[in-house]
């Protein structure tokens, strides 16, 4: 049995107008919330977790190195969303793969305000887009401390990456095979870059959380939608 799917959901009943307004079983989605150590991530997932639920999550004082994961549940209308945080040391970054079959949509933090690593976390984030299981699976790149001044805004991040992954392409081109392999491989990058969503957001300050939020909502519910109605 997979670790999504071994784990069971005790939630307790919510009585306010969301719930009652669908008295059907709400479906359940499962997000993984990844990227390297110290971007942000259990930050995030505390903060989600004191917008969406009655009980707060922990402050940010309280928040230690994710060493394995840490989960959280929210409930919005129709749908219950399962975050797992999943730990981003060096160490453990390689069982995130073993998520990725039963996660129906994947947040990537990245630190907008360390310049000194965004060339490691691009190199993550570009293992992320590589694995096959991630094809088709909503996609949210979070540029993250969007409070700080020295923070890269959304635009200079997607700009960031796309410099990064350009001399990628490249280096490759002086030390390997197929220039005209690398070009269709760019092709298709280029147009994965196109369509990938950056939010800029404040876990420390939760601005941006809730519209983060709405877009894991509204994706994951399309997908849902697409594999049940294929073209």
């Amino acid at each position: 049995m997979s670790i999504l799917r071994g784990t069971v959901l005790h939630l307790a009943s919510v009585s306010n107008q969301l719930n009652t307004a669908c008295p059907c079983r709400k479906e359940e989605f499962s997000v993984i919330i990844i990227g390297l150590d110290g971007a942000g991530k259990t930050t995030l997932l505390e903060k989600i977790k004191t917008l969406y639920n009655e009980t707060p999550g922990l402050s940010p004082d309280k928040i230690g190195p994710t060493v394995g994961q840490n989960t959280g549940t929210i409930v919005l209308p129709s749908t219950i969303l399962q975050f797992w945080d999943l730990g981003g040391q060096r160490g453990i970054r390689n069982i995130w793969h073993k998520y990725y079959g039963d996660c129906h949509a994947v947040v990537y933090v990245i630190d907008a305000e360390d310049r000194e690593r965004l060339s490691e976390g691009w190199e993550v984030f570009d293992g992320v887009l590589s694995n096959p299981q991630i094809l088709g699976v909503p996609l949210l790149l979070a540029a993250n401390k969007q409070d700080s001044p020295q923070s890269l805004s959304v635009d200079e991040i997607r700009h960031d990456y796309e410099d990064w992954y350009q001399r990628k392409l490249e280096s490759a081109r002086r030390t390997r095979y197929g220039e005209a392999d690398s070009n269709t491989e760019l092709a298709m990058r280029r147009e994965r870059i196109a369509s990938l969503d950056v939010m800029g957001v404040s876990a420390l300050e939760g601005t941006g959380v809730r519209a983060a939020v709405d877009w894991l909502f509204i994706r994951v519910q399309n997908s849902r939608r697409d594999a049940k109605n294929p073209s």
